[in-house]
Formats: structure tokens, C-alpha cells, sequence
């Protein structure tokens, strides 16, 4: 009789080990952590830019960016050299998540929108894009619809310039 015993455990034992290990829910894969971007990130200095016009050129500056949310902002300056009377100031604004902020940490060219208005709230379309030199600067190429049928581009640099002591 043991022998008949051992015979039907030997049987059923790896049966119900696998009806055990179907019943058995999968577990989820834990999510991916998010690390946040250092501060550094939160402000960058985008160099003054000269652009050729058929008769002249024009000068884009700009002061420090501040990132808010997914944005920076800024104002601008274009002056127009010899046409001093279609110089112009406004404020200007770029969006760049931080996921692709990670992207031109990770040395990829990003592509970024934005808006621009006039002091007169004339708006000005942006488009453009940013290929890094290391995490922190880079080259920018930045293109800017002064009217449907006017595109300035302009080709700057970049370096971001947050505060790298004051972390997240």
C-alpha cells in the first residue's frame, strides 16, 4: 500500500505545484522613477544673434530665459540695421518639456515651438532647434515669422545657467 502511495504523490504533487503557479497573479513591473532635473536647468542664456536682411541685418538679444512649467520666458530686442525704424521689443516665450531636456542632456537635437509678441501684440511664430555640445550648452537654430511671408533664422548658442546648488 505505501508503494501506491508514493506512486500517487509522485503524480500529483508536480499537478498541483502547476495548477499553484497558474493561480498565481503576475506581478507588475515596478514604474520607472522619474529623477528630477537639476536646477541648473531652470534658466538659460541664449547668445545675441545677427541675421542678413536684402539690405541690411538684424540683431536679435534676449536676456537670461526663466523656466516656468514646461516654458521659458523672456523678452526680446531686434534692431534692424540700416531700417532703425522697424526695430523692435517684445517678449518671447519657448517650449521644451523635460522630457526633452533629458534629450539634449543625453547629446540629441531637440525641436521646440513658441510664441513671440511685439509690444504692440503683434505675434511672432517660433520654431526652431537645439543640437548640445555637452549637457549644459549647445548650438540653437531659431526661426522667426515676423509676418506670413517673413522668416528671419537666426544660429546662436546656448548654455543653461540655473543655480547648480539650489537641487530640486
Amino acid at each position: 500500500m505505501s508503494r501506491l502511495w508514493i506512486a500517487l504523490l509522485a503524480y500529483t504533487l508536480p499537478l498541483l505545484a502547476q495548477d499553484a503557479v497558474k493561480s498565481t497573479p503576475p506581478v507588475a513591473p515596478a514604474p520607472a522613477v522619474r529623477v528630477p532635473l537639476s536646477s541648473v536647468y531652470q534658466a538659460a542664456i541664449v547668445q545675441p544673434a545677427k541675421t542678413s536682411i536684402y539690405i541690411g541685418a538684424v540683431t536679435l538679444t534676449m536676456p537670461p530665459f526663466e523656466r516656468t512649467g514646461d516654458t521659458f520666458h523672456s523678452t526680446y530686442q531686434a534692431k534692424v540695421f540700416p531700417l532703425f525704424f522697424y526695430n523692435e521689443a517684445g517678449r518671447i516665450a519657448i517650449t521644451l518639456s523635460d522630457d526633452d531636456l533629458r534629450g539634449l542632456i543625453r547629446g540629441e537635437r531637440v525641436y521646440f515651438t513658441g510664441e513671440a509678441f511685439s509690444r504692440k501684440d503683434e505675434p511672432r511664430r517660433v520654431e526652431g532647434h537645439a543640437d548640445p555640445a555637452n549637457p549644459t550648452s549647445g548650438k540653437i537654430k531659431v526661426r522667426v515669422w515676423v509676418s506670413k511671408n517673413i522668416e528671419l533664422i537666426f544660429n546662436t548658442t546656448y548654455h543653461f545657467s540655473g543655480n547648480p546648488s539650489a537641487e530640486p
